[in-house]
C-alpha cells in the first residue's frame, strides 16, 4: 500500500534528528563524560580507558591507534598522566588534525592550577609528574573549570553548531553548580578528618572537602609497599590515628585491606572515575557515589 502523498509530504517537512558531526577521543573515562553532556547529540564519543583500568600504563593497541585516526578531537587529562601511551597513539595515527597544538588536541590540565608541583625530578620519588599531579578530575570545581574551556573547543572544532554547544554547556554548568552546592553540604561532617590513601591522587579532593592525608600506603607514587613498609606504616598509624583508609576500584585493595584489618580503620573504596562500579555513569552519579560511601563508612 502506497504512502498517502500529502502524510508522504508532512513527513518531509519534520525536522531531522541532529546527526553527530565530531568524534572525540576522551583518554579517560570523566573526560568522555564531559565532551557527551557538552556535545549532546553533536558528537560521539570514545574513551580508551575504562573506570577499572589505571590510566598511567595503557597499551597503544591497534584498536586504539584506529580510533584515533577518524577522531576530530583528542581530549586527555595531560600534565604527563598519558605519557606512556599517548604520544605512540598520536604518532601512529597519523592524524595531523589532532596533534599537540592544534586545534583538536585538549588537555583538561591546562583549565586548572595543578598541586604538587616537584622541585625537583628523581627516579628514587616514584612515579612523579613534572607539571604537578594530574589527577584533577577528583574536585569537581576543576571539573567546572575544564567544562568551560572544553565546550569552547568544541565551538571552534565544529562552529556551525557554536550556538548549541553554548546553549549545552549552561545547561551543564547550572545542573553542575547546584549538584556540587548539594555535595558540599552533605560532605560538611567530613572536614578535617584524617584519612590514609592508597596512591597520590586524591590531593584535589582531600583540597575540596578538608580531608586530611597522614599517610600514603604507596612508598613512593606508584611504587607498591613492602612488608617493612606496611609494618612502618602499622606503627606510624597506631601513634597517628585515622578515620578512614581509601582506595581506588581500579587498584589491587590486598594493602588497603591488611592495614585496616590490623588498625580496624574503615576501608573504603571509592570509584576516582566514571565507571568505577556498574551504577556510575556519568560524572553526577560519580561524586554521589564518592560522597555517600564516605558518609556511609562514618556512620
Amino acid at each position: 500500500m502506497m504512502m498517502p502523498r500529502i502524510l508522504m509530504t508532512l513527513l518531509l517537512l519534520l525536522p531531522l534528528p541532529a546527526l553527530a558531526v565530531v568524534n572525540v577521543f576522551a583518554c579517560e573515562p570523566e573526560w568522555a563524560s564531559l565532551a557527551q553532556e557538552l556535545g549532546g547529540e553533536l558528537v560521539s564519543v570514545t574513551s580508551a580507558t575504562t573506570g577499572l583500568q589505571d590510566p598511567h600504563h595503557i597499551q597503544a593497541r591497534p584498536s586504539l591507534i584506529a580510533r584515533m585516526r577518524k577522531a576530530d578531537l583528542v581530549v586527555c587529562t595531560g600534565a604527563e598522566l598519558e605519557t606512556g601511551w599517548l604520544p605512540l597513539l598520536l604518532r601512529r595515527s597519523g592524524n595531523p588534525g589532532v596533534q599537540p597544538g592544534k586545534p583538536g588536541y585538549f588537555e583538561a590540565a591546562s583549565a586548572v592550577v595543578l598541586m604538587e608541583k616537584p622541585d625537583k625530578l628523581d627516579r628514587a620519588a616514584g612515579d612523579v609528574h613534572a607539571q604537578g599531579n594530574p589527577h584533577i578530575q577528583t574536585n569537581p570545581h576543576n571539573v567546572a573549570r575544564v567544562a568551560e574551556q572544553l565546550a569552547a573547543r568544541l565551538a571552534i572544532i565544529d562552529a556551525v553548531h557554536a550556538d548549541q554547544y553554548a546553549s549545552l554547556y549552561r545547561d551543564f554548568q547550572a545542573r553542575w553548580s547546584a549538584a556540587m552546592t548539594r555535595w558540599e553540604q552533605q560532605a560538611a561532617g567530613l572536614q578535617g578528618l584524617h584519612v590514609v590513601v592508597q596512591h597520590a591522587e586524591w590531593v584535589y579532593f582531600n583540597a575540596w572537602l578538608g580531608l586530611q592525608q597522614v599517610a600514603n600506603i604507596e612508598p613512593a607514587p606508584g611504587v607498591p609497599p613492602s612488608s617493612a613498609d606496611l609494618q612502618a606504616l602499622l606503627t606510624q598509624l597506631k601513634g597517628t590515628p585515622a578515620g578512614l583508609i581509601l582506595h581506588s576500584a581500579y587498584q589491587d585493595g590486598r594493602s588497603a585491606q591488611w592495614l585496616g584489618e590490623r588498625t580496624g580503620i574503615p576501608v573504603v573504596e571509592l570509584p576516582f572515575t566514571v565507571g568505577g562500579n556498574a551504577q556510575i555513569t556519568d560524572l553526577f552519579s560519580l561524586f554521589d557515589a564518592t560522597i555517600q560511601a564516605l558518609l556511609a563508612a562514618q556512620s
